[in-house]
Order: C-alpha cells, then structure tokens, then sequence
C-alpha cells in the first residue's frame, strides 16, 4: 500500500490536470445523454429505480429504443463515478498542500450518487416536472464545482488578493445571479412545455408561451452585463479576465440565438437539447469569470518579491 501511494502525484501533474478535465468534460456530457433522454420520450424508458425493470437491472428487448436511451444515461453514471474516483485518489498524497482540491473532488463524488438518487426518484414520481427540475439543477452545480476544480489545478489556490476594483466585483457577482436567474427560469420555462421525458407524464401547468418571455427578460440583462464586463476588463488591463469574459460573451449568444429559434421553431428537440447543454457552458464561464477576480496565488507572491 506504501509502494502505491508514494506513486501518486506529490504536486499537481498532468494526470490530475487531465482527470480534472476529464470531470468537468463528463459533467456536461451527462447533460446531452439526459436532454436526450427526456426529448426523445424515453425518461420511463426504464419504468423503476434503480433496477431497470421490476426484475432485471439492464434494459429488455421488449423496452425497445427507449429503454437503451435510459439505460445507456445510467450507465454514463457509473463513468463518472470512475472518474470521481481515480481524481480522489490522484489527490490523497497532497490532501494537505492542496486541501482544495481534496475538498472538490471528495464533494464532486459524492454528488454524484446524489444526482443518481434524484434521478431515481424523479422516475418513481414519474417525471415529476420539479423534482426533474432539481435534478438538472444538481447537474448545473456538479458543472460549477467542476469548474472550479479545473480552475485550482492550473491557477493553484485560491488567491489571497482582488486584482479588479470593488465595482467590477460588484458588477460580476450581479452577472453570476443573473446567470442563476436565467437558468432557474429555463428549468420552470421547459417544466411547462411539451418535453416531458414520457407521454404520459405531468408537466407543472404553468403557461408555457409566458414564461418564455420571462425567461428572456434575465437572459438579455445577462448579456447587457456581461459586455459591461468585457469592456471594464479590456479598460483594467486584465487579459485572464478579458478572455474569459469574452467566452462567457460568446456562449451567452450563441444560447440567445438557439432560445430564439427553438421558440419560433416549435421547439424542436435537438435545439432544446442544445440549450440544456449551453446552459452548463454558461454556468462553467461565469465560474471561471468569478474565480478570475483574484489573482492566482503565484502571482501574489512574485509581486511581493
């Protein structure tokens, strides 16, 4: 056992840089396997939990193509739960110099039993619109704390010293809520539409074609801001930020354009699918824009040299 730990990284290498990458890359493919599953009718795919029927674990012959649709997302399950894993174990030998990292990992890996769980019980209530809606939201924040993961593997911990003036910081957390807003919405907004994961299930019967002008209304102060914020951080001199904010930009226009379009086109379910998948995009740059406010820990301590 000594012989296997001491083989372990003694400081941040590229097998943690790559398994952290490997995390965050997972968490938002579990997303696309889940948007699948519910715009292709098949969230009862698998009618139980967490056998896949009430006497067999994997998915019938009989269940057809949506019973490997279900199926197959539950299996991706269990790839993230080796990833988790392998990242804990990566991280043990420098639990104490980076006890950030440990505390990520060790709460990453836990999560994600608990998204299993709360999958499990949205197929028990079937498809209830709420607690599907707190299953992607358990998904959103898996992506934010895998961000920020990714985030402390490259630019070490967390740093001791704002590099930007009060305002922009003010300015930047008034974003993120924005961000948070504007998803929330989307999950009640897409809780009343027509994807329900199954035919039979229950949407939450609230007025569709309304909440998708509510949800709009955060979306474009979301991207008001975020160009405010590009401008400041270009005017600051602060070229980390900048880039950053610059993809957060990007991302926010591209999920503005599939919003428009999925609403004028009637909602068709590989749109939809790619504005769940853009939405955890969204939360992963707001992250790292937040996160890019301090400078990194290496860069405090040259300027005190």
């Amino acid at each position: 056992m000594k012989a296997v730990f001491a083989r372990l990284p003694g400081s941040v290498d590229a097998r943690i840089r790559g398994f952290a990458i490997a995390t965050l890359v997972a968490q938002i493919l579990i997303v696309g396997t889940g948007g699948a599953v519910r715009l292709t009718g098949s969230g009862l795919g698998c009618p139980t939990w967490p056998r896949c029927t009430d006497d067999s674990f994997v998915t019938t012959p009989e269940m057809g193509i949506h019973g490997i649709i279900e199926f197959g997302n539950r299996l991706l399950t269990f790839v993230l739960i080796a990833i988790a894993i392998v990242m804990f174990v990566l991280v043990l030998r420098i639990r104490r110099e980076r006890r950030d990292l440990f505390v990520l990992a060790l709460v990453i890996g836990l999560g994600i039993p608990a998204q299993g769980v709360i999958g499990g019980f949205s197929v028990l209530t079937n498809l209830n619109p709420y607690v599907v809606g707190l299953h992607f939201v358990l998904s959103v924040v898996l992506v934010v704390l895998s961000t920020v993961l990714v985030y402390r593997v490259y630019a070490g911990p967390r740093g001791v010293r704002a590099s930007v003036p009060l305002w922009y910081s003010a300015l930047t957390h008034a974003t993120s809520a924005l961000v948070a807003i504007t998803i929330l919405v989307g999950i009640i907004t897409t809780g009343s539409g027509p994807h329900a994961g199954d035919s039979g299930a229950s949407r939450n019967g609230l007025d569709s074609e309304l909440l998708q002008h509510v949800h709009s209304w955060p979306a474009y102060a979301t991207v008001a801001a975020t160009i405010l914020l590009l401008i400041g951080a270009l005017r600051l001199g602060q070229p980390r930020l900048a880039r950053f904010t610059g993809v957060l930009l990007a991302i926010e226009a591209v999920q503005v354009a599939v919003g428009l379009a999925q609403a004028r086109l009637g909602l068709p379910e590989i749109l939809v699918g790619a504005h769940m998948v853009l939405a955890c995009c969204l939360a992963a740059a707001m992250t790292a824009v937040v996160l890019s406010l301090r400078e990194p820990v290496a860069s405090a301590v040259d300027a005190e040299k």
